[in-house]
């Protein structure tokens, strides 16, 4: 069973240029009352992106949505679950940690048009907003030359584009959910002010990567614990991928910097992997960068969906 890119949600594109992210959790005061809204949002999603995408094509609106393996439990109590759909615990290593912060259900909204974003969250609360609260809500942007807050050019680990969707996208070692997803959403606190005063050099050798044109240190010239060596997965002798997506967030004025890093995987497991080797190897970026937020979801495919929307067994 070949993965069929019609039927994946926007897990493999580029993460956008005008973004909302937002993480809610279901009120829990009527079950039968959240699956049926579950179900209508499930069946008109869908038509919603549709919609915007025919009234502005120029747009390129993309949108990815899931959920928490404590909302399926909650919500398909008796149905199949995705294999790798876990909980996420807190990743502690020697100086700092990544904290688990519970949620039930995920959004990643994207455009061209800051308005497009705006007008689909819109449409979505207003069929939700009874049954949810919503944990958190931030708008992204696009950096100059795609670049993360920092000044390192985003992306550069990813898989080629001809390969992303087997990297990305769930197949058929599990074919109830092929088509799906999963995606870790992590919201980091920047020092810039400390980032600032180190010298391009050091920025270099704590990314491992030139910052002007994104070429590779020697190793020799990297810090130890490099981003992109601690943050990386070689198990078993290969190097895993995952799809990276770092989103810059700001509000200026306040100070407030960040990033928000969405991976998507065919495997929760090497995104894991990843994230557990950045923590217990102290890698170098996090000595200026504060995890807040931390879940993992998993994306159904557009047939999954449907199933649910019409409360079919998947």
């Amino acid at each position: 069973m070949a993965i069929d890119l019609k039927d994946v949600q926007s897990v493999y594109k580029d993460a956008g240029s005008n973004i909302i992210f937002s993480t809610m959790d279901l009120k829990r005061e009527n079950h039968d009352a959240d699956l049926e809204m579950i179900q209508d949002l499930a069946e008109h999603l869908p038509a919603f992106e549709n919609s915007l995408n025919i009234r502005y094509p120029d747009a390129g609106l993309a949108v990815a949505f899931g959920f928490s393996r404590k909302a399926w439990d909650y919500l398909f109590p008796d149905a199949k679950r995705p294999k790798e759909l876990e909980e996420f615990e807190p990743v502690v290593g020697p100086k700092y940690t990544a904290p688990a912060t519970p949620a039930d259900l995920f959004f990643h909204v994207r455009a061209k048009d800051s308005a497009v974003p705006f007008e689909l969250m819109t449409m979505v609360m207003e069929r939700i907003q009874d049954n949810v609260t919503v944990l958190d809500e931030t708008h992204g942007f696009r950096y100059f030359e795609g670049r993360a807050i920092i000044g390192f050019v985003d992306g550069t680990e990813n898989p080629s584009a001809l390969d992303t969707p087997d990297y990305a996208v769930i197949g058929d070692e599990d074919p109830a959910f092929i088509n799906g997803s999963y995606a870790f959403a992590q919201k980091y606190a920047h020092d810039m002010e400390a980032w600032n005063k180190l010298k391009t050099e050091q920025q270099e050798q704590a990314i491992g990567r030139k910052k002007f044109n994104d070429v590779e240190l020697e190793d020799d010239q990297k810090a130890p614990n490099a981003h992109n060596i601690a943050s990386q997965d070689n198990e078993g002798g290969v190097e895993h991928k995952i799809v990276r997506m770092n989103v810059p967030f700001s509000n200026p004025t306040e100070g407030v910097n960040g990033t928000y890093f969405i991976g998507y995987a065919r495997h929760w497991t090497v995104t894991k992997r990843m994230l557990t080797n950045m923590f217990t190897k102290s890698d170098r970026l996090l000595d200026f960068s504060t995890p807040e937020t931390g879940e993992v979801f998993f994306i159904p495919s557009l047939t999954v969906l449907a199933k649910i929307a019409d409360g079919e067994d998947f």
